[in-house]
């Protein structure tokens, strides 16, 4: 949760320091700095999760152990 916050922090700052850099607007800069982030934080969280599943898609599956094995065959 720490990673989360952090990076929306970090959108913030950045999006308001573009917009305010483009447009001369504070008010313009913190809109986009409010919104900028949060739509970004819902997205990286999802992309988290599609990349988890897809690292679990291709774990090499667990190998049985030996003394389950024999177990099984008899």
């Amino acid at each position: 949760m720490i990673k989360t916050v952090t990076f929306t922090l970090m959108h913030f700052c950045i999006a308001f320091s573009v917009t305010y850099a483009l447009t001369g607007s504070l008010a313009a800069g913190g809109l986009v700095a409010a919104i900028e982030p949060l739509c970004n934080s819902v997205g990286f969280y999802f992309h988290e999760k599609i990349w988890q599943r897809l690292d679990k898609r291709q774990a090499p599956p667990a190998e049985i152990p030996a003394h389950a094995w024999l177990h099984h065959q008899a």
